[in-house]
């Protein structure tokens, strides 16, 4: 389970583990403290949280986690193909920095997302032209839609503001998703699938001919 860092809290998920996992707070000045209501009266300090399971650190100023950098973004899904994931990684590298950098990024993601599902890779609005005939669920569709339109407004500057960090976070998210049904949920099928009677699966084969 993911959960998202924030400041002063006891538990979010390891931006270097990535485990869900009690976190250590000290300030700059190497004082400790576990009650999470003691950073607030000062937040120019610069605050420690380190990770209970890999002993890691992670660096807080203003309330906002400067290193690692990636460490508000939700962390890739495991099934994310490589290519997709690197500019992923890439786009949460700079999310807080350039938000509207982050979403032209992500719109690339979904480009290659959609060529690793057979598409051409050229034109993302045909590609998901193409997935929704073959029978894209509508929610996949829509989340496609949102990343692609939101990442062109990046570019070509319209009417969603693509300057705030809050709409381009949830886009992480979004690609999360995307992935899931796309790539996870059909290989967690298909491996069950695959554990059926080979005269079971052959009747099934027989029978959709049939409807064909």
């Amino acid at each position: 389970m993911y959960k998202k860092p924030e400041i002063g809290s006891t538990s979010f998920t390891c931006p270097h583990c990535n485990v869900l996992a009690e976190q250590r707070w000290s300030n700059v000045d190497s004082n400790n403290f576990r009650n999470h209501n003691e950073y607030v009266e000062d937040q120019d300090k610069i605050y420690y949280s380190t990770c209970i399971i890999c002993n890691e650190s992670s660096v807080w100023i203003n309330y906002k986690m400067y290193y690692p950098d990636t460490g508000n973004i939700t962390p890739p899904h495991v099934d994310m193909p490589e290519d997709v994931k690197n500019i992923y990684l890439e786009a949460a590298s700079i999310c807080y920095k350039s938000p509207r950098g982050a979403a032209g990024l992500l719109r690339l993601s979904i480009q290659i997302l959609c060529k690793e599902l057979g598409e051409s890779g050229k034109d993302i609005n045909k590609d998901i032209g193409e997935l929704v005939k073959k029978g894209l669920p509508v929610m996949v569709q829509q989340s496609l839609d949102i990343v692609r339109v939101t990442g062109n407004d990046a570019v070509h500057p319209g009417q969603i503001d693509t300057d705030d960090i809050e709409i381009v976070i949830k886009l992480f998210s979004i690609i999360n998703i995307i992935v899931d049904y796309m790539i996870s949920l059909p290989k967690q099928v298909d491996e069950v699938y695959k554990t059926l009677p080979e005269k079971k699966i052959k009747g099934i084969t027989v029978r959709d001919k049939k409807v064909q």
